[in-house]
């Protein structure tokens, strides 16, 4: 249902998922073939990269419409989480491959894709809680 807050707060995931793919996570001098170049690190840096930054922020989207099978959708929440913490892991892996460099302001953005998921993970629960005491009241 698009009235209930984990909607919100997986839509919020999926956007802020497509900014991944124009703002930086690290800035910083990479040498490849003898020739050093300044690179932002972002989601369309690797082809891995950008793989899994389509995967979490599809999952999040697609898990908005799933809202008849909650079970379900608390599963798809929670392999979100765990995208989410791989992605961050791999941004992490991927800047030792930096000489030096910075990591950006807009990484801050990465961080609440997670927090998203959490959220709406936790209203997810929240919703499954109150039909079964709703079914018990009848």
């Amino acid at each position: 249902m698009i009235q209930r807050i984990q909607s919100v707060w997986l839509l919020l995931a999926a956007g802020l998922d497509a900014i991944t793919f124009r703002l930086p996570f690290f800035s910083g001098d990479w040498i490849k073939d003898k020739f050093l170049a300044v690179i932002d690190l972002n989601a369309t840096t690797t082809i891995w990269l950008t793989i899994v930054s389509i995967i979490v922020g599809a999952l999040a989207l697609a898990n908005i419409f799933l809202f008849k099978n909650r079970s379900l959708q608390l599963k798809l929440c929670y392999l979100g989480i765990v995208l989410s913490l791989g992605l961050l892991a791999m941004y992490i892996l991927e800047m030792q491959n930096f000489i030096g460099g910075t990591i950006s302001i807009w990484a801050l953005f990465y961080f609440p894709i997670l927090l998203c998921f959490i959220f709406a993970a936790r209203g997810i629960k929240k919703d499954e809680r109150l039909i079964k005491s709703l079914d018990r009241l009848r």
